[in-house]
């Protein structure tokens, strides 16, 4: 049924385009439309320490991607299409389920449906799509992405600014939300960290295949939808200042700001600091269908640039709860991100306890590229600690840990062939009376874009 309903938007997108356009060059906007898409396999192994039971082991290779349609523009006007799809190749008895769909099965979803139109500085972009912004994003962590139903309107007729405005109706959310597992039976604790995680509070398992109401889908509650609206200024030499704001009907409203810049290292050109200061504010709103929510987050980070070398560092804090906020389920003064949007510069690769309430996270990042060497090869390292307080909702007070690497490489003799290698080594992920739970985990990922 979405399927139908994604074509039938297209065709009748089509036919307006003939009756304004003509037939003749209907056929010439097609006759020149492109096809794009990506392949895609990608291969994870985890195993598990500490207190996670007998499930020691668990993993998966699954092969997938996107293929997608663009018609050439015409008077303005363009249509695009895309299906994504994601496939398993090996029947293990613990599978990973972050690369598959519900109860680990294949699934194919037109993820894509929509109609553009530009003129001059304006923009519009309405139908399936994805979307990248900072607390509503695609998080392509696995096999298939995070995708919207969205209507989105930019401008850029004021100098050095950018201003959207945006309606999103339907959230379809892609495969690596299932890591979470929450389901209507779950613990508090594991829904709570589902919803900070940027995935549904009330059953992030079941929901991947299919566009869903965003209200529904993140609380059981449909809803009207998100509003949104964004200014990004970029008038002051090494300064780019973004302002958004989410109104979620009847859930909560949330404002995120970060401010980044950079400047001339009094020592020597050679070293090129930057620094970047984030915010972010969420209040319950309406029928609060989220429950009570009044929280905060802010996050600091400064860093350097060595010629292909990147060294940073970053620190965040979350508001806290009291003890009766912890046993309502840990929702009020925690960060929820329910749509994919997972911002923060303290998180981690898997770890994103940042947005826990009472959390204070800290995370070092360095980046080397090997361009200067001949090699197309881009790697780096972080390391990420997660001081949780004991009202955090979820588990003890502890400090969590990850560590991780990843590895991006281009092949020179294959051109558009990506070969990518990550690794994540949470510590403290989980705590309960009988111990803390952490993991090895390796990711293999290879990307062929057409």
């Amino acid at each position: 049924m979405s399927k139908q309903i994604g074509l039938s938007a297209l065709v009748a997108s089509m036919v307006l385009i003939s009756s304004l356009n003509g037939a003749d060059d209907i056929n010439t906007m097609f006759s020149e439309g492109k096809v794009s898409g990506q392949a895609r396999m990608f291969y994870i192994d985890r195993e598990y320490q500490g207190s996670a039971g007998t499930r020691t082991h668990r993993g998966s290779t699954a092969i997938g991607g996107y293929i997608k349609y663009e018609t050439a523009e015409l008077e303005g006007f363009n249509l695009g299409a895309a299906f994504y799809t994601t496939n398993k190749l090996d029947s293990r008895n613990t599978i990973d389920q972050t690369l598959l769909g519900q109860d680990n099965d294949n699934y194919t979803i037109l993820g894509e449906a929509y109609l553009q139109y530009k003129h001059a500085n304006t923009s519009f972009k309405g139908g399936r799509q994805k979307l990248s912004t900072p607390m509503l994003g695609d998080d392509d962590a696995r096999m298939i992405p995070n995708l919207f139903e969205a209507y989105v309107l930019t401008n850029k007729d004021i100098a050095n600014t950018t201003l959207t405005l945006g309606h999103v109706t339907k959230f379809a959310q892609g495969t690596f939300g299932r890591v979470y597992s929450a389901t209507p039976t779950a613990t508090n604790a594991n829904k709570l960290l589902s919803a900070i995680s940027g995935y549904s509070y009330v059953d992030s398992l079941n929901q991947t295949g299919e566009f869903k109401n965003v209200g529904d889908y993140a609380f059981g509650n449909s809803t009207d939808g998100i509003t949104m609206a964004s200014i990004t200024y970029t008038g002051i030499q090494n300064l780019k200042l973004t302002l958004w704001d989410y109104y979620a009907h009847d859930i909560m409203n949330i404002v995120y700001g970060e401010a980044d810049i950079s400047w001339s290292c009094l020592i020597t050109d050679a070293i090129k600091p930057y620094a970047g200061v984030q915010v972010i504010k969420e209040d319950s709103v309406g029928d609060e269908v989220g429950g009570d929510i009044n929280s905060r987050y802010a996050a600091a980070k400064l860093g350097f640039k060595v010629e292909n070398f990147d060294l940073s560092f970053a620190y965040s804090k979350t508001g806290d709860n009291d003890s009766s906020e912890a046993a309502a389920g840990g929702v009020a003064n925690a960060i929820i991100s329910p749509w994919g949007g997972t911002p923060a510069y303290t998180q981690g690769m898997v770890t994103r306890h940042a947005f826990m309430a009472g959390t204070a996270a800290s995370k070092v990042t360095a980046s080397y590229n090997f361009k200067d060497t001949g090699a197309n090869l881009i790697t780096s390292a972080y390391y990420a600690e997660f001081d949780m307080d004991k009202n955090s909702g979820y588990g003890l007070e502890r400090t969590a840990s990850e560590a991780g690497f990843d590895a991006i490489y281009n092949l020179q003799e294959i051109k558009n062939l990506q070969l990518r290698l990550r690794g994540n080594f949470p510590r403290g992920y989980a705590a309960n009376s009988s111990g803390t739970t952490g993991w090895n985990e390796y990711r293999f990922i290879v990307n062929y874009n057409f």
